[in-house]
């Protein structure tokens, strides 16, 4: 891993710290060829470039560093942005595409692939030392940093060299590191969960856009991207056929959805857990069986977690699980798979292939964890499919235009974002996949939004 930096709390960081300035070419390369794929996206970029939208606006942002993310990055730079770019993940930055924004688009980007917590955390510090008036998340990090700061609350800060630089900050400077914030954007699940918990203790100092909830976001992006780029992920890092195996989702939300799906279809028999009797009740109407995870444990080839909590795989689970069983998350954090309740249990970890770990228990059984425990498809893959990130970074744009056009006048909360801008992108999507739709008569509006009109 790499170590990093971390400065004394007294110095300006540097513009920049990418791993390798010299992948500047490939990840042009690598940039360019996911803009192919996100033409609702590019036509957004298009119209910013001419209205500049940000112009002197300053905006942070906590993302996984991709190719995608590059070209939603090129949007708001193209839209006069001042943009700073951090990594929300660890294992997702492509270091490539890292060091191309920063020569050929001019964000300063601090985010190594592999980094470690500090790292992470001197990243954080830097994004905030950019006095962002916008801030964009993938896990609220960034705004969980902002609140402990300037709400008292820094002892809560993970890392000692975020917590002594937040501590030798003046009260006023604390204080306009939320006042400066007009609004904020969060396009994960893990982060939505954080931030209504955050909304119900009254702590959210500005608005913030739950892009994630976007129809165009979590019902394509968790379903369809997060699906194919999980399966995507196991199968690289194994070599494995998941054919004839038993496959173990855990939770059932839209990701979880995608995943079963795919793994159906590449002829696996998927067994869900869930938590929740709704979902639980619609996975068995799927054709999927339920089990609990302890029956589960015991039947499974293949386990991926995909819940959003810590816990969900466990000691118990360990010690019933077969030999040779394979273990991945799709969550956000890497916590949903107890390594610690592993590691006792273990009497030596190896590493067999370049993204996989094997626990031998010292009972001789051995067990796979990919990627860490981290998001198996940005570890042990590439993420998402442009295509299907054209359609939840467009929503992100927009909803960046949208806080802006009315700053000030959104109360301090979570919001959704707008049904306009779910359809506008769902509309130019379809345009750009060549495919029309029906328009509704007169007629027809007037029979649906009236009560009058009889049968």
């Amino acid at each position: 891993m790499s170590k990093g930096v971390v400065k004394k709390p007294a110095e300006k960081q540097a513009d920049h710290d990418i791993a390798n300035p010299a992948l500047a070419d490939e990840g042009k390369r690598r940039i360019l060829w996911a803009d192919r794929d996100m033409p609702v996206l590019a036509r957004i970029r298009e119209r910013f470039e001419k209205e500049k939208p940000f112009k002197g606006i300053r905006m942070s942002s906590c993302l996984h560093v991709t190719s995608e993310t590059a070209n939603l990055c090129r949007a708001l730079v193209a839209g006069g942005a001042d943009l700073v770019l951090i990594a929300s993940n660890p294992l997702s930055t492509q270091d490539d595409v890292a060091a191309s924004l920063v020569r050929d688009h001019g964000v300063r980007v601090y985010a190594r692939r592999g980094e470690d917590t500090e790292t992470f955390y001197a990243h954080i510090r830097a994004a905030l030392e950019h006095e962002p008036q916008i801030t964009m998340d993938d896990g609220a990090d960034l705004v969980s940093s902002v609140i402990f700061t300037t709400k008292n609350m820094i002892e809560k800060i993970g890392s000692p060299a975020l917590r002594t630089w937040a501590q030798a900050l003046k009260p006023d400077q604390r204080a306009n590191l939320a006042k400066r914030i007009v609004g904020s954007m969060e396009e994960t699940t893990t982060g939505i969960i954080r931030l209504r918990a955050m909304e119900r203790d009254g702590v959210i100092p500005f608005p913030v856009m739950a892009v994630n909830d976007a129809m165009v976001k979590h019902f394509f992006d968790n379903r369809y991207g997060t699906g194919q780029s999980t399966v995507d992920g196991i199968i690289r890092a194994t070599d494995h056929l998941l054919a004839g195996k038993t496959f173990v989702v855990c939770g059932y939300g839209y990701c979880g959805r995608g995943i079963a799906t795919r793994a159906r279809g590449l002829g696996a028999h998927v067994v869900v857990t869930e938590v929740d009797p709704v979902r639980a009740i619609e996975a068995v109407m799927d054709g999927f069986r339920v089990l609990p995870m302890k029956q589960a444990a015991e039947e499974g080839t293949f386990f991926c977690t995909v819940t959003g909590d810590r816990g969900v795989i466990r000691r118990e689970h360990f010690e019933v699980m077969r030999d040779g069983a394979v273990l991945c998350n799709s969550g956000h954090f890497d916590v949903e798979i107890d390594l610690v309740a592993l590691k006792e249990l273990s009497k030596s970890v190896t590493q067999v292939r370049e993204h996989v770990e094997e626990y031998t228990l010292r009972s001789g059984k051995r067990l796979s964890v990919i990627g860490q425990g981290r998001l198996v498809n940005l570890a042990a893959a590439h993420g998402h499919p442009a295509s299907v990130m054209d359609m939840s970074f467009a929503a992100q744009a927009l909803s960046f235009e949208y806080v802006v056009k009315n700053k000030g006048k959104l109360a301090a909360k979570v919001h959704d974002v707008p049904k306009e801008i779910d359809e506008f992108v769902s509309k130019l999507k379809l345009e750009t996949m060549g495919i029309e739709i029906d328009v509704l008569t007169p007629e027809q509006q007037k029979y649906l939004t009236s009560w009058e009109s009889g049968t």
